[in-house]
């Protein structure tokens, strides 16, 4: 059997990032088996991942002000930390796609931190609010663009969700 390895995450300034992020509740026991599976592809193991957050309800805080502080705050980030393309915001992770203009690492760790105190805040929360790691992709051609951006725009009407409310495209 061969084992994979946790890939490391890739700086790839000017390219396009696919970025995924959850919040710490939402990790459970099937998350974390996921998490830690060697048997499994990286791409294999997220899509499972996603697919199993869309229908729980662990950690699913990413509603009502948060969900409209959230989707704001992502916008006002652009041309500052990224050049945005889109997200989605789920009830408990979102995906986005942007260019990179910063450090991944610099990126996420920013956004977290800044979107983590201000969501604790309006839930009346405290403590880690999103899972330490995040799942990144770079975009290696206009058919993965392509792909991962329908899979962006189609991940909330798939989890019947209210789209124009989570959805957010340069496009539209």
């Amino acid at each position: 059997m061969q084992k994979h390895k946790k890939l490391p995450h890739i700086d790839a300034d000017g390219y396009y990032q696919f970025v995924t992020f959850r919040t710490n509740d939402s990790i459970d026991a099937y998350i974390a088996s996921l998490l830690t599976s060697t048997n499994l592809k990286s791409s294999h193991k997220q899509y499972k991942i996603d697919e199993y957050l869309d229908n729980s309800k662990n950690g699913a805080y990413l509603t009502g002000g948060v969900l409209t502080y959230l989707y704001d705050f992502l916008k006002t980030n652009d041309k500052t930390t990224y050049e945005l393309i889109s997200f989605v915001i789920m009830p408990n992770h979102l995906h986005i796609l942007f260019k990179q203009i910063k450090p991944i690492s610099q990126t996420i760790k920013s956004l977290k931190a800044r979107s983590a105190k201000e969501i604790n805040l309006l839930l009346e929360k405290s403590g880690k609010f999103w899972a330490s790691d995040y799942y990144d992709k770079v975009i290696r051609d206009d058919e993965h663009f392509a792909k991962v951006y329908k899979y962006i725009q189609n991940n909330a009407l798939k989890a019947n969700l209210n789209i124009n409310e989570r959805f957010y495209s340069i496009y539209t």
